[in-house]
């Protein structure tokens, strides 16, 4: 700990701007989770439709991802930070005034452009802030900000959501523009980035620069590792809080809203330890150990949570599931930043990281179909074989422990 202390100020006003915009992120986010139930409601939608809202925030994602990444690459960091978090913030916001389901269709898929675009932007400004040997316990402090969130989009959601509705949740949802501005003028660009910006002559456009033959195997491999997580991921926590308010009957822990939200509060504060502890578990033993274990414990503690038989046992799965079901996500900022040269990191990290979530955007509609049909518990518990597909191909890619970001992408690597 005491070798934290070293760190420059730099790195830690980076971080915390990575954190605190990821945190908001994820607020952001999963308020729609916790409104999903009232929103089906009043709009008489069925599962099926609902987890498709999911899914087009997703695909949506993606493409904001992508384009953020490479936007990272041209103009900095902090600046395409800080016009991702305005576009949720104002999308969440824009939500609260819709009136048909082609509304909630257009806010969600802006808000998805904005969110994908935070962890783009946000991952790569800590990652080329922070020297190599804590590079993973900042990527986790920062991917802690997600658990933060969404511990913060249930305490507001047990507050707000029944007295006042989920229109009113939504409003509360546009703080994060404000916080942006203040990141854009606190926090500095990486020096890499600059050093990068100062030498480059003509290059290649970074996205194309990814497919040819230095970079394409990387390229593929990350994808599909992205994706075979993003699948199991959001699977699992798009229908988390609806699995715990659903009925018995229809395949849910049928609590009230109130109680479920106060469950979920307990499955965040392990995935806040997870992602923290992850960084640590990947600095000292390398990044495919503790990402495989991660994947294995997820694989098993899934279904034991999806097919609980009581309210306690629910209680007590659910740290584990948020700690080994979130906490390895602090290994892709690190990783992804230490795969790819400068000249094309924003873009490799948007392109592998969101092509897997455009993979995944199937998942919360394939669940809210067989939801319909067979109930919730059978389909996160066909879901969580993905975790297990994840820890076979974190080993077709090279192991980054401390790796200098200013020599990552070599052949010897």
């Amino acid at each position: 700990m005491s070798s934290l202390r070293e760190v420059p100020r730099e790195s830690w006003k980076a971080l915390f701007a990575g954190q605190v915009g990821w945190m908001l992120d994820a607020m952001d986010f999963m308020l729609f989770t916790f409104a999903l139930r009232a929103i089906q409601a009043e709009f008489g939608l069925e599962s099926g439709t609902m987890g498709l809202l999911f899914t087009v925030a997703l695909v949506a994602g993606a493409i904001g991802g992508i384009f953020f990444g490479r936007l990272a690459d041209a103009i900095g960091r902090v600046r395409a930070l800080m016009w991702s978090m305005i576009i949720y913030a104002g999308a969440t916001g824009g939500l609260a005034t819709s009136s048909t389901i082609w509304h909630l269709v257009f806010w969600r898929i802006v808000v998805g452009i904005g969110m994908g675009g935070e962890w783009s932007c946000g991952s790569v400004l800590v990652a080329e802030t922070w020297p190599a040997k804590h590079r993973a316990k900042a990527m986790g402090f920062m991917q802690s900000g997600w658990a933060i969130g969404a511990l913060a989009a249930a305490g507001l959601s047990a507050l707000i959501l029944e007295p006042l509705g989920w229109r009113i949740l939504f409003l509360v949802g546009a703080f994060p523009a404000i916080v942006a501005v203040f990141i854009r003028s606190s926090v500095e660009e990486p020096e890499i980035w600059r050093e990068e910006r100062k030498s480059a002559g003509r290059r290649p456009e970074p996205l194309l620069e990814l497919f040819t033959p230095r970079h394409i195997r990387r390229t593929i491999f990350a994808s599909l590792l992205a994706g075979a997580v993003l699948v199991a991921y959001w699977g699992l926590f798009s229908w988390l809080p609806s699995f715990l308010a659903t009925p018995v009957t229809e395949g849910g822990a049928g609590m009230t809203l109130t109680k479920s939200a106060a469950w979920m509060i307990v499955v965040q504060i392990g995935a806040f330890l997870g992602y923290v502890s992850f960084g640590w578990f990947a600095d000292r033993f390398g990044r495919r150990p503790a990402f495989t274990f991660f994947m294995i414990a997820a694989s098993i503690v899934v279904p034991i949570y999806a097919n609980a038989p009581s309210e306690r046992v629910l209680l007590v799965i659910g740290p584990l599931v948020g700690f080994f079901g979130s906490g390895y996500f602090s290994l892709f900022g690190a990783f992804l930043a230490e795969l790819f040269p400068t000249s094309v990191r924003g873009s490799a990290q948007g392109f592998c990281y969101n092509v897997g979530r455009l993979a995944s955007a199937a998942a919360p509609w394939l669940i809210g179909l067989a939801a319909d049909s067979k109930g919730l518990a059978l389909g996160l518990t066909i879901n969580s074989m993905f975790f297990a597909v994840a820890a076979v191909l974190i080993w077709t890619l090279p192991e980054t422990r401390g790796t200098d970001l200013r020599e990552a992408g070599s052949e010897d690597q």
